[in-house]
């Protein structure tokens, strides 16, 4: 009788180690989305194209590391998002450095206003929810109706800087 319980007992031991490993394993742990410095915007790890697998640990990994006004996305547009805004923001490469697109404000230099410090021009990290890296992904639908938008407001504004024979003024053109 003694020998069963230490056998029982044994064996739920056994069982929560198991289930702590699961939960606790990197798989397990990915995330929807991932705070990104300086500003502490969300970026996000279910998009296979902005946060690829990580070959070493499995995880989404996101393909920029920071989103500085000089970061180079190597892949546009990219996204980034405030929790308390509607909607989140498409990046995109400018000659300027990056800017956004935004449903309401437009194409905008990133990153805006409200996330510098008005004095020093130095970030002002938000500070984001407790549960933030579990909000859900941003609807399919909102980003098959924003991003042709997004793409053509960001042809538009980068028209002025580009040759009249070049592959983005006659894009362009055919578009606008």
């Amino acid at each position: 009788m003694i020998t069963e319980r230490k056998h029982g007992y044994a064996f739920l031991v056994l069982i929560s180690l198991v289930a702590l490993l699961l939960a606790y394993s990197p798989i397990a742990r990915a995330q929807n989305w991932a705070a990104m410095p300086p500003y502490n915007t969300l970026w996000p790890l279910w998009s296979p194209a902005l946060s690829p697998l990580s070959a070493t640990t499995g995880l989404p990994t996101p393909i920029v590391t920071n989103l500085a006004p000089g970061t180079i996305l190597p892949v546009e547009p990219g996204l980034t998002w405030d929790p308390a805004s509607a909607n989140p923001w498409l990046l995109y490469n400018t000659p300027l450095g990056m800017a956004y697109y935004d449903p309401i404000a437009g194409v905008n230099p990133w990153p805006p206003s409200y996330l510098k410090d008005a004095v020093t021009g130095l970030p002002l990290p938000l500070t984001l929810p407790l549960g933030y890296n579990l909000l859900p992904p941003t609807s399919s639908l909102w980003l098959s109706s924003t991003l042709p938008l997004g793409n053509a407001a960001a042809l538009s504004y980068l028209l002025p800087f580009a040759l009249p024979t070049s592959p983005l003024y006659l894009a362009a053109s055919a578009i606008i």
